[in-house]
């Protein structure tokens, strides 16, 4: 079927996997702004099919571009075919990037309960189990959002540099707010992990997004660390709709 190009398109990047059937053999990087640059690697790599994600819009011209360079396109939307089921009870408001999360887990890790955290902007939490459910998940504030609300919606609290302080125990107010923020997100993740874990036994943490290096080391097991989780999803996903028999 020749190569794909899955693109990954968010609020600030565009993050992109060049696969040859299954297989991941490059990954390129761009702001979201750069879709020059994107259609260059479309063209330099002679891509037979484009799937891509977006969680912001996208101008018809520049899908225009990019369908004429490319045989073959697939958005993936809540109509999307699925190689899971998928439960959540508002599939119209359920964020693509999350549903390609927990295609990339399905796809990766197959027959197995999956916690997927993904630590970015917001940390998002999907589950799907190993009979292939996608029960749905939770989402909360990103470690840099947290600063910066603690900034942004008191009157002397002030924005502080997202580092950990080695003492658990906030001495001034930086640390405290540090701490706070920061190694309650850590605490956080390890207590939806240990929640789930009591409703699913054997559960597959995996860790994506960019902080996931971050939070790893905080957390109380070794969850697993995809940082193109996303990608292998949309691959997948696009490998099923071509052909969902298979």
């Amino acid at each position: 079927m020749g190569t794909t190009l899955a693109l990954d398109i968010g609020n600030t990047r565009i993050k992109a996997g060049l696969f040859h059937g299954a297989n991941l053999t490059e990954v390129m990087r761009w702001p979201v702004n750069a879709w020059a640059e994107v259609l260059a690697y479309a063209r330099q790599v002679s891509a037979g099919q484009v799937v891509w994600a977006a969680v912001v819009p996208v101008e018809k011209t520049i899908l225009a571009q990019l369908a004429r360079e490319v045989p073959q396109m697939l958005e993936i939307t809540h109509h999307a075919l699925l190689p899971f089921s998928n439960a959540y009870q508002t599939p119209h408001t359920l964020g693509r990037d999350r549903l390609a999360a927990v295609a990339g887990a399905h796809a990766l890790w197959p027959g197995k309960n999956c916690l997927v955290v993904d630590a970015g902007t917001c940390i998002k939490y999907d589950l799907l189990t190993a009979e292939g459910a996608y029960l749905g998940g939770n989402i909360s504030p990103g470690a840099s959002m947290r600063l910066k609300a603690l900034n942004a919606f008191t009157a002397q609290l002030p924005l502080v540099p997202a580092v950990l302080p080695e003492d658990p125990i906030g001495r001034n107010t930086t640390t405290a707010l540090q701490n706070g923020a920061l190694r309650g997100a850590a605490l956080e993740i390890a207590g939806f992990a240990e929640t789930f874990g009591h409703l699913f036994p054997h559960l597959t943490v995996v860790l994506t997004g960019g902080d996931a290096t971050f939070f790893a080391p905080l957390l109380p097991f070794a969850p697993l660390i995809e940082p193109n989780l996303t990608l292998h999803g949309l691959n997948h996903l696009l490998l099923f709709n071509i052909n969902p028999h298979s």
